[in-house]
């Protein structure tokens, strides 16, 4: 921040700013024009891309196979407003990756491609996360390779979105695999893991094949071992959810009976665990009421925690639980219905989504297994929660070639949310309302008011992290965008820009301290009035007027 910058420093009824009044006035009189308009009008519906994103074939340049069209796997939100996805399809991979920028309008779903710097192996399903700082850290993959081995690897790489390049980070070295014919080709496995990002910043990660976790020491790039004493079960197949408290939740999946790691599987197997950071270690949440995993794939489906501080957990075999994070408790949440095709609903590995109005979107596969031991059939269906009833809405196109565990969910900024189903069919639902609690909004404390195009400066406010993680799959393929995004729109214009936020002073969700994020204004940002809004989990701040020169 230059020290002839005007700070804007706002309280709940009044901002205090130099700004003369002629420009004032202006200001709030295009300002006002905009407050009632959303950036896209509610309508309930998937939408199709209106540039396909441009995946070439997967060639794999070793044995020159030509391994069929890409598509779309694994996104991601990048703190500019982009969303980066990777090149693979239903059976094979690439190291590819590619980059949808919204319109000049602000829009996704009229967005541009363009391609990154490939990452330094190529690996599926793995533990996955945007950090404090900006940057993107993969970690492990449940398979490898461009014909994707299952490997259970354990490489790492952190991308930069600035210098556009990848760096690989070294492995836990003390990561275990406690299973003996797997362990003879993942002695050390990260595999498809748990991750979170801790309040504090902190990148946690589980060792799939053990009761082990890990911290990453960002600086060194090194790794500290935590938990493991106190984890009642195996981490396989289970996921994490970050609470208000910064504590962290997960549903225990039994993998130890698969395994032969123990003589039997529980009778009742609806255990729940917490995790308190500041202690490193884990204790029981109590029972889940409901069963949300199976004896068979041992999978379940999304927990996503809500504005009002229950988690929605969604089970594997159709049924849900909700944790109430404020009482510490658990009850029976509904059971999805029976699908058209005469089969049970089911969430084995499945993505959810929280909307702005604190429903939860979640894919479900409807078409009945094989065998009770194997996974659901198509066709994919959705529904929203909200808070009592699970409600049915439109599916995406070809529904018919998908299950639950093919799609991934992403909520934009705009409120609505990206699914990529590993095609180049990439798909944008808007849900029947973008409205939000104001309760639930971040709040603009303190702001430049006057900002020039290419500069840096820091932001201040409360809840700029959201009111949850956001966006949620079964235990791998985390893409949370629980992290303060910066939108200027011009207000002559009505073009909107987003500045690249960086260096959070907190990754803790539905906090009402005070916070603050860096943001880096575009060299390409038009100057003029515009409005400003911080924005997080697809829910806008009230905007503020800045002036750009």
């Amino acid at each position: 921040m230059t020290a002839n910058t005007q700070l804007k420093v706002f309280s709940s009824s009044k901002a205090v700013r130099s700004t003369p009044h002629l420009l004032r006035f202006a200001a709030f009189l295009m300002v006002a024009a905009w407050l009632a308009a959303p950036l896209t009008a509610p309508a309930q519906t998937w939408e199709s891309l209106l540039n396909p994103p441009p995946f070439p074939e997967i060639i794999d340049p070793i044995h020159n196979y030509d391994l069929g069209a890409g598509g779309a796997a694994s996104p991601m939100l990048l703190t500019d407003g982009s969303v980066i996805v990777l090149n693979q399809n239903f059976f094979y991979a690439s190291p590819q990756v590619f980059k949808l920028t919204p319109d000049i309008d602000g829009s996704y779903v009229n967005g541009t491609w363009s391609e990154l710097a490939s990452m330094p192996y190529v690996a599926t399903g793995g533990a996955q996360a945007v950090l404090a700082d900006g940057r993107v850290l993969m970690e492990g993959g449940e398979y490898s390779d461009y014909l994707e081995y299952f490997t259970l690897t354990n490489q790492g790489s952190i991308y930069d979105p600035v210098g556009d390049s990848w760096s690989l980070v070294p492995p836990p070295p003390f990561f275990v695999d406690l299973y003996p014919p797997r362990a003879l080709f993942a002695p050390n496995p990260i595999g498809d893991s748990a991750s979170v990002v801790l309040p504090d910043g902190t990148f946690m990660l589980a060792d799939k094949m053990s009761r082990q976790a890990a911290v990453l020491n960002l600086k060194k790039l090194t790794w500290k071992e935590v938990g493991t004493s106190t984890k009642a079960d195996l981490n396989d197949e289970e996921g994490w959810v970050l609470l208000p408290n910064g504590q962290v939740l997960t549903t225990d999946c039994y993998t130890d009976f698969n395994f032969g790691l123990v003589p039997s599987y529980p009778a009742n197997p609806t255990n729940s665990e917490i995790y308190n950071p500041k202690k490193a270690r884990w204790s029981s949440a109590g029972s889940t009421i409901n069963t949300l995993t199976d004896p068979y794939l041992y999978e379940t489906g999304p927990a996503v925690l809500r504005p009002d501080g229950t988690v929605f957990a969604v089970g594997s075999q159709g049924n849900t639980s909700i944790y109430n994070s404020n009482k510490g408790k658990w009850k029976a949440g509904p059971t999805f219905p029976i699908s058209p095709e005469g089969a049970q609903y089911t969430a084995q590995d499945a993505p959810g989504a929280l909307l702005p109005n604190g429903n939860v979107l979640v894919a479900v596969s409807g078409g009945a297994p094989p065998t009770p031991a194997d996974y659901s059939t198509p066709p994919v269906a959705f529904f929203e929660f909200d808070g009592k009833n699970l409600i049915p809405e439109p599916t995406i196109p070809n529904a018919s070639n998908y299950t639950s565990y093919n799609i991934t969910l992403l909520v934009l900024p705009t409120g609505q949310v990206l699914a990529t189903n590993q095609t180049n069919d990439i798909e944008i639902y808007t849900p029947a309302s973008l409205k939000s609690n104001s309760s639930w909004r971040p709040v603009i404390r303190a702001v430049p008011g006057n900002l020039k195009a290419g500069h840096s400066y820091i932001l201040y406010g409360i809840r700029l992290n959201g009111m949850s993680q956001g966006s949620m799959f079964g235990d791998e393929l985390q893409n949370a965008t629980n992290y303060p995004l910066v939108r200027i729109t011009n207000l002559k214009t009505k073009h909107v820009f987003y500045s690249r936020t960086h260096d959070h002073s907190t990754m803790a969700v539905a906090s009402n301290d005070l916070a603050s994020t860096t943001f880096d204004v575009p060299a390409t940002q038009e100057s003029g009035l515009s409005k400003l809004e911080v924005v997080a989990n697809g829910i806008a701040s009230s905007p503020v007027t800045v002036n750009v020169k």
